[in-house]
Parts: structure tokens; sequence; C-alpha cells
């Protein structure tokens, strides 16, 4: 017998189980479906970024940060250890207790919301008048009828071409995260947010790691100004960086029960090299996970690159069904896909849900960190737009130089004409978290002048951004 809801969710990633959760809280009754299980068998809600994404990789960077400091940073504070050592085991042991307090955290907010939570995978099976019915194949097999149905399902890492992920040569994200052993020799494919991470995680702990990047510049979503000081500190730390590469063969040796991958590629300058590295960790972008959600039978629409079409209301083609995350257009962000959950059950209740997509900070969780949020000076030229730019370094900043992290800026961009604020873009310590300032600003629509004018706390890293607001005006008063 089917059992029946007002709002159904599938998937139970950060857009799907906060669309669940508000949902209820606007008092629909809501059932939330997830496949995911952790190594000993048990649901893992959460999705990609809870379980194999944004959770464990922050932990291990933590647990690396930690040894790096006190390996190379340590003894200019009068510390002095001997014998500094890895447990690696241990470590991911830690990250994995970090993943299940979330897992366990997410299945308290269902029980606390009264969201019914099935263990299983959802797929349609038909619409009609009464509603939309959804399969869930699972320990329990189960029927499900909702008015409302809203698709979370995430997205899959992109494999290599001719290079398939066997997690054990050949890493995704998901196996980046578990090596069971600092590698010797790291390569990475592909210079974004998941390689930069991963990669410095074993670069801090021992590895040599070599990127490989087909783009011929470097970090080219972010404002060049940034993404060059990115590379500096980065090749400084040793991490070797090579742009414009061409990957021509990648051969595992896991299919014969030997360890290590050979990489063969061309680079910039057109001469053929080869990589042997024991891991290799293959990053190149993800694509829609639709597999397996029978979206021809109720006549779902997906676009020529396989998500879900919808429109600026995240309404799918099918009536009632909605579709939010990294399974539509759009950035592939956690916190994104959760704005958009709450929006979508906020329209469902006949609310006025809001995501402001110019107004998503980004942030890429190395040392330095790197945040920004709205446009880069680049996007501004293509544009034709006239603006003001200021900036202000962190070695100027008396808390960076008491935390003994001086790397970086703060760099504002600001329209000529209404001083109203474009962007900003900051690589430096707690730049993840400097960056939400930001972000209010520009949603409130503020100019520099009012970020020059607001009092910060002294000695603060935030003094950072109101200083390269002033420098916006060419009047710093640290620099």
């Amino acid at each position: 017998m089917s059992k029946a809801f007002d709002v159904v969710v599938i998937g139970g990633g950060p857009g799907g189980y906060i669309a669940a959760i508000r949902a209820a809280q606007l008092g629909f009754n809501t059932a939330c479906i997830d496949a995911a299980v952790n190594d000993k068998g048990a649901a893992a809600l959460g999705g990609t970024c809870t379980n194999v994404g944004c959770i464990p990789s922050k932990a291990l960077l933590q647990s690396s940060e930690h040894f790096e400091q006190a390996g190379h940073h340590f003894a200019d504070h009068g510390i002095g250890l001997s014998n500094l050592s890895i447990d690696v085991p241990k470590m991911l042991a830690r990250k994995n207790t970090v993943v299940k307090q979330n897992n366990d955290g997410i299945l308290y907010l269902f029980k606390k919301n009264k969201v019914t939570f099935f263990h299983g995978r959802g797929a349609f099976v038909k619409s009609d008048a009464t509603g939309h019915e959804i399969a869930v194949t699972g320990d329990k097999p189960e029927t499900l009828v909702a008015k409302h149905v809203i698709v979370a399902t995430g997205s899959n890492p992109r494999a290599l071409p001719g290079a398939d992920f066997d997690e054990v040569n050949i890493l995704s994200n998901d196996g980046a995260l578990r090596i069971p052993a600092v590698p010797k020799v790291l390569g990475v494919i592909g210079s974004g947010v998941i390689g930069l991470e991963m990669g410095s995680v074993w670069r801090r702990l021992g590895a040599d790691v070599t990127v490989l990047e087909a783009l011929p510049v470097f970090l080219g979503v972010v404002d060049e100004q940034i993404a060059k000081e990115a590379h500096k500190a980065f090749t400084k730390q040793g991490l070797k960086i090579n742009l414009g590469v061409r990957i021509s063969a990648v051969t595992s040796g896991v299919k014969s029960g030997k360890k290590g991958v050979s990489v063969t590629y061309t680079d910039a300058a057109g001469k053929e090299q080869t990589l042997a590295c024991d891991n290799l960790i293959v990053s190149i972008g993800r694509v829609p996970n639709t597999v397996g959600l029978n979206a021809e039978a109720v006549g779902l629409t997906l676009d020529e690159r396989g998500f879900i079409a919808v429109d600026d209301d995240c309404k799918t083609s099918v009536a009632n069904v909605w579709a939010v995350g990294d399974v539509v257009r759009g950035p592939m962000l956690a916190h994104k896909a959760e704005e958009e959950g709450v929006a979508v059950a906020e329209r469902i209740a006949g609310q006025h849900g809001h995501v402001n997509f110019n107004t998503v900070p980004w942030v890429i969780y190395t040392s330095p960190e790197i945040a920004w949020v709205g446009q880069t000076e680049q996007e501004l030229k293509a544009e034709g737009r006239a603006y003001k730019a200021g900036t202000f370094p962190f070695m100027a900043n008396g808390r960076a130089r008491a935390l003994g992290d001086t790397t970086g800026m703060v760099k504002m961009l600001a329209d000529a004409r209404t001083d109203e604020i474009l962007g900003v873009h900051i690589i430096g310590p707690m730049a993840s978290e400097l960056i939400a300032e930001a972000v209010v600003a520009m949603e409130f629509k503020a100019s520099a002048e009012d970020i020059a004018r607001i009092c910060h706390a002294h000695p603060s890293l935030s003094e950072a951004t109101k200083e390269a607001a002033l420098a916006v005006a060419k009047r710093t008063l640290n620099f």
C-alpha cells in the first residue's frame, strides 16, 4: 500500500535534507529518501558534502595543517618538538568520526522536525492527477505518493576518459580521502577546488605533489590578481603546478595487482613527459547524478549536459516536481544547494523563496585560504563597467603578524559612480570566515564607504576588509 506525503525529497545531501526540514517546518507531511551507507552499512545522510566532500576534506586539512605547523612553524613560537610523526590510520579514523557526527546530526534533525526517512534509492514510477508515485528500493521496499517532489540527487565525479576510477591507484574525491599511507609521489589532474585541497593535505604530510592542469591559466574562475598570489604561495610550499598540459595516456597497475600510476602528457612547450606516481587524484569536475531516477517515466526534461532543466524558481518541466543543488544549473556548492532547498520549500508553501547567485560565496580551503563573492576584475573589464579597486595586504595587519600568517590580501571592487560593492576577493588567513561580511554587505547593496565607516575590532583580521574598503577611495590608514 502506498504511503502518502505532501512533499517527498529524493536525496539527503545539503539541498535535500535542508529542503525536507524546511518543508516540515512549514507544516507539510514530508519524507526524504537517501541510499548512502557508511562503512558499516548504516544510513549516511548528508550526501557527497558530508560523506566524501566538504566535511571529511576539512577534517583532513585541519589535521595536516597541525602537522605542518608543528614541523615548520612551532619553533618560531619557542616550541620545540622532536621525532614528529603522523599516524595516518588515526587521522583517517578522526575524519570518519567527524563524518559520523554529521550523519547522526541529520538523523536527529529529521526526528526533531518529524521528517520521515526512507533508506533506499528513490525513482519515479508515474505521475497522474493523484500525485507522483515513487518507488523506494532497498532493504525495505516502499511505494510513496507525493503532491510535490524535490529532486536533490547531487553529482558524481567526472572520470578521465580511458582512466576509470579504481579508488586504489586512480582516485576520485572519495579515494583521495582514504589513502592509507602518505604516498611518496602523488599526481593530481585538475587544479580546481578538490585537486588543490587534497593535494595540499598530502603535500603537508610529506608527499611530492605534481598538479597537471589542462587550462593555460591557474584558477581561471578566480580574480586574476588573487590567482597569481595563490600560484606563488602554492609553488613556494612545494606544489608543482603544470599548466596547459594535454594528457595522452594513464596506466594504472591495479589490474595486474601492482601499485602505482603512469601518466603520459604533453607540457605547455609541446614536450612529452611522463609522471610516475603512487596515486593519482583525478579532479576534472563533476556530472549530475540522474542515473536510476527514471526521469523519462514522468517526462522530466534533462538538458544537453544531463542536468535537470529548471526555471529560475527551480521548477522542472513536470508540474509540482522541483530540483535543486548539483543536479541543476549553477555552481556546485553545498550552501547554494541549501539556499535552493529552503527557497523551494517556501515556494511550495506560497511564499517567496529567494536565492541571489551573485552573493553566493566561494571558498577554497587551502593554506592560504581563498574566498570570493561577486564579480572578478576581469569580468568587470569584459563587461566594460567602470569600477574602482582597493587592496590591503595581510602583511600590514597586526593580527596576521601575531598569527604568523601574513600571506595574501583583501581586494574590494566597487562601482566607479555609485561606490556599490561589486566583488570582494580574499586570499589569506581565515578567508572562509572573512568573506561573510562581504556577502552581507553585497546582499544589502552596501558601498565600499559603508564598510570603510564601520568600526572593526582591533587587532583582527577583519580590519583588512575595512582597509581594502578605504583603499577603494585611496585612503588606507595602515599601509
